[in-house]
C-alpha cells in the first residue's frame, strides 16, 4: 500500500508540475528551442513542488532564485513582463504548498501523536503519513484545476503586450501579497496557524491581480477597437458625402460630352478625345448597388485596392435586407473581412489572386460570405499574422463581436488553399 500511495504521489507531483508548467505559458511563451522547452518542463516540475515549512530562509530564497531564473532563461517577453509573472504567481505557488504541508502535517500528529522516530520504525505509522501526503497532494492538485476552470476565461484575453504604467500597477499591487507572503512565513512561530489567513490574501490577491491584467487588457483593446472603429465611420461618412458630389459632376459631365458628340464640324481628334473621356468616366457608373449607400462605398473602395495589386473582385451583393444594423458593425465586417482577404491574396501569384463576396437574404437569414485563395501551408493564427499583434490583433474577433451583437454566427474555414469566412445574421 506505501509503495501504491508513493507511485500515486509522484504521478499527481508532475501533474501539479505540468499544468502549472501549462498556466505560466499561457503568460509568458517558451522560447523556440526544443531542448530549452524540455528542461524549462523539468524545471518547472521540480520549482512547482517545493516544500515551504515554517522559518525556512533558505527554501524560500531558492525557490525565489529558481523561479526567477526559470522566466529569464526560457520564456520569452519582455523583463518588466517576466518580472510581473514572478510577482503574480510567487506568494501563491509558496501559499498553497505551505498550507498542503502545514496541514498535513498538523493532521497526521493531531491523529497519530507520534514522534519523527516512530514514523521510521512503525509501518502503520509510515502508512498513515504516505496516504495525509498523497491527500495533501492531490487537493493541491484539485486547487489548480478550479483555479484553471475559473480564470481560464481571463487567461484568454490577456495579452502581455501592456505598457510599462500598466504594468507597473499591477506590480505594485503585487508587492503588497509578495512581501507579506515571504515575511509571515519566515518570521512567524511555526506552530500558530496566523499564517493560514496571510496565505490566502496571497493566493486571493495573485488571482485578482490576473482577473485585473485581463481586465486592463481587455480595456484597452476594446477602447482601440472604438478609436479604430470611429475613423472609419467619419472616414466613409465623408466618401458618401463625396461620392454624391462627384457623382453629380460626373453624370452632368457626361450630358456635356454626349452634347459635344453630337455638334457637327467637330475633327477627328475632337471625336477621339470625347471618346476617351467617355470611357475614362464610364468605369465610374459601374460601382456596387448593394441596397446600402454605406456598404457601396466600402466596396468601392476595396475594389479600387483588389484592382491595384491585380486581385481578381467578384462581389454579389443584395443588402437591403440589412439596413437594420448599424454603419460601425457593417464596416468592421465588410472592412476587415475584406482586408484579411486582400493581405492574404497579395502572397499568391497573379493568376491565383481571388476574392468572391456574396451576400443576402437566405429565408430568416442574412447570410455574408467572403472567400479567397490563400497559400496552402499557411496556418491560421488566432490573432494576427502582422508583426504588431497588439494593434492588429483584432479582425476576426471583431467580426465576430459585431455579429454576435445580432445574435449572429461567424465561423472560418481553410482547407486546400481556400480560406472561408461565413456569417449568419438573423433579420429581425
Amino acid at each position: 500500500m506505501i509503495r501504491f500511495f508513493d507511485v500515486l504521489s509522484f504521478l499527481l507531483a508532475w501533474g501539479y508540475g505540468f499544468l502549472f508548467f501549462w498556466i505560466i505559458k499561457i503568460f509568458l511563451p517558451l522560447r523556440k528551442n526544443w531542448f530549452l522547452k524540455i528542461a524549462a518542463f523539468l524545471v518547472c516540475g521540480y520549482l512547482a513542488d517545493c516544500i515551504i515549512y515554517s522559518n525556512d530562509l533558505d527554501c524560500l530564497l531558492w525557490t525565489l532564485i529558481l523561479f526567477l531564473a526559470y522566466v529569464l532563461i526560457f520564456c520569452q517577453g519582455k523583463l518588466i513582463e517576466r518580472i510581473s509573472v514572478l510577482l503574480m504567481f510567487y506568494p501563491a505557488l509558496i501559499a498553497i504548498n505551505y498550507l498542503m504541508q502545514d496541514i498535513g502535517q498538523r493532521l497526521f500528529f493531531s491523529i497519530t501523536h507520534a514522534t519523527y522516530a516512530d514514523i521510521l520504525q512503525s509501518s502503520e505509522v509510515l502508512l498513515i503519513s504516505t496516504g495525509i501526503h498523497t491527500v495533501s497532494l492531490l487537493l493541491r492538485l484539485l486547487f489548480w484545476i478550479g483555479a484553471w476552470l475559473i480564470l481560464r476565461k481571463f487567461f484568454s484575453r490577456i495579452t502581455m503586450h501592456l505598457n510599462l504604467q500598466m504594468w507597473l500597477i499591477v506590480d505594485m499591487l503585487m508587492l503588497a501579497s509578495f512581501v507579506a507572503i515571504f515575511t509571515i512565513i519566515y518570521f512567524m512561530p511555526e506552530d500558530t496557524a496566523i499564517v493560514y489567513p496571510i496565505c490566502g490574501a496571497s493566493i486571493f490577491s495573485g488571482f485578482g491581480c490576473m482577473y485585473l491584467v485581463s481586465y486592463i487588457c481587455d480595456a484597452t483593446q476594446n477602447a482601440y477597437r472604438v478609436q479604430e472603429l470611429e475613423l472609419q465611420r467619419n472616414y466613409y461618412k465623408d466618401r458618401i458625402n463625396d461620392e454624391e458630389r462627384v457623382r453629380s459632376i460626373y453624370h452632368d459631365f457626361k450630358n456635356h460630352l454626349l452634347v459635344l458628340q453630337a455638334e457637327t464640324g467637330n475633327s477627328q481628334r475632337t471625336m477621339q478625345s470625347i471618346k476617351l473621356l467617355q470611357n475614362q468616366i464610364a468605369g465610374f457608373e459601374n460601382y456596387q448597388h448593394t441596397g446600402n449607400e454605406f456598404l457601396d462605398i466600402i466596396l468601392r473602395d476595396k475594389t479600387k485596392v483588389a484592382q491595384e495589386k491585380k486581385i481578381d473582385f467578384n462581389a454579389v451583393i443584395s443588402f437591403e435586407d440589412g439596413s437594420f444594423m448599424e454603419p460601425l458593425d457593417i464596416s468592421t465586417i465588410f472592412g476587415n473581412a475584406l482586408d484579411n482577404a486582400i493581405e492574404a491574396s497579395e502572397r499568391l501569384p497573379e493568376d491565383q489572386r481571388l476574392i468572391t463576396v456574396k451576400a443576402g437574404r437566405v429565408r430568416n437569414m442574412l447570410v455574408i460570405s467572403v472567400i479567397n485563395n490563400m497559400l496552402p501551408d499557411v496556418v491560421i493564427p488566432q490573432g494576427t499574422t502582422k508583426d504588431d499583434r497588439f494593434f492588429h490583433g483584432f479582425g476576426i474577433s471583431n467580426i465576430r463581436k459585431a455579429a454576435e451583437q445580432y445574435d449572429g454566427q461567424c465561423s472560418i474555414n481553410a482547407e486546400q488553399g481556400v480560406f472561408t469566412l461565413k456569417i449568419i445574421i438573423p433579420i429581425p
